[in-house]
């Protein structure tokens, strides 16, 4: 049985705030029955929304304030005015013991830098990455630093490496996920310094995880492994090429449905088959990435999300608190000396 906990919530991050949140909330108490919420924003928003959501109302409770960081506010400006946000209150709930983790679906930067400030890194850990999950041939995949580094060395993907298998483990379930590294080929010469380094350090690892080596651009869709390890600056290249090449195949997918009536009466016939495809690949499926490494629960939501899509991000913070995950990283960490491994293989 999963314990009881709570949940902060930025409740003024995101596009279509403060109401996407409160309904996602509501979809979420269905499915969770053991969260409660503590909703960090302005209340004379937030009462009747809830007011309109019985399920969420009896769970939540309103900490008023109305200052929240905007969309366009610098990382560094929002760390140090931003105080009595909605977001930087809904952090401090997680440092104080007061929520077992927190969700934004505000400015990412932001929320990196006041996560890291607030809560802190987790013993062993140099930096956070951004972990999310996303469809491939054989299932999820798992890739991580999504733009959290633009340069890592082989340090950070190693730990990288051990966090994302902690993720994959928790939150799709794999039971023992294999790890890859993105490169430019699989051979053992390719890449640079701290790529090649890495997949030494993790080859030789004493870690029970299951390392693949190197992987190349197409196994990502290919789902060849479990999880992608890579530096921020590739990885949210290789993650936004992804997104646009999906809405570019749905945009011809639509053009050829519909650009005759043959198409269109072909298109009527697949409609059960192309509804399949679309919750498959709907993005709100896949809502949620952690800010991996923090010492405490930070998950960030898409900013354009809707309800649905928060509901989903609930689910992955959910998870991850009752599967222990930080718990897991330290266990993992301590059980491996990246110095002494790279060292080893120098």
């Amino acid at each position: 049985m999963n314990t009881r906990f709570t949940l902060s919530l930025d409740a003024m991050g995101g596009d279509h705030a403060p109401k996407m949140v409160v309904e996602g909330i509501e979809i979420a108490c269905e499915r969770f029955p053991d969260i409660d919420f503590l909703l960090f924003g302005d209340e004379k928003q937030l009462k009747p929304l809830l007011d309109a959501c019985p399920r969420a109302k009896a769970r939540s409770q309103i900490h008023h304030t109305d200052e929240a960081v905007q969309n366009e506010t610098k990382a560094a400006v929002a760390l140090r005015r931003g105080r009595n946000t909605s977001m930087r209150l809904a952090i401090n709930a997680v440092k104080d013991g007061r929520a077992a983790g927190v969700i934004s679906s505000g400015n990412t930067g932001a929320l990196m830098a006041m996560g890291k400030f607030v809560l802190k890194m987790l013993p062993g850990i140099d930096r956070p990455a951004i972990a999310t999950y996303f469809p491939t041939q054989r299932g999820d995949s798992v890739m991580l630093d999504l733009g959290a580094n633009v340069e890592c060395d082989e340090r950070n993907l190693v730990q990288f490496a051990v966090m994302g298998e902690v993720f994959a483990r928790n939150v799709l379930g794999v039971q023992q996920p294999s790890i890859g590294l993105l490169n430019v080929g699989v051979e053992g010469f390719k890449g640079n310094d701290a790529v090649r380094a890495a997949h030494d350090i993790l080859r030789e690892s004493t870690l029970p995880i299951k390392f693949h080596g190197f992987v190349e651009g197409d196994d990502i869709g290919l789902g060849t492994v479990d999880v992608v390890v890579t530096d921020g600056f590739t990885g949210n290249i290789a993650l936004k090429t992804t997104e646009g090449t999906a809405k570019m195949v749905a945009f011809f997918l639509k053009q050829a449905l519909t650009g005759s009536f043959m198409a269109k009466l072909g298109g009527l016939l697949a409609r059960p088959a192309l509804n399949v495809l679309r919750t498959r690949m709907d993005p709100r499926r896949y809502n949620g990435a952690m800010l991996v490494g923090l010492n405490g629960i930070c998950v960030k939501s898409h900013g354009s999300t809707d309800e649905i899509g928060f509901a989903t991000a609930i689910g992955v913070t959910a998870n991850l608190v009752n599967g222990q995950f930080n718990e897991r990283i330290k266990e993992d960490m301590g059980g491996i000396n990246i110095d002494q491994s790279a060292a080893e293989v120098a």
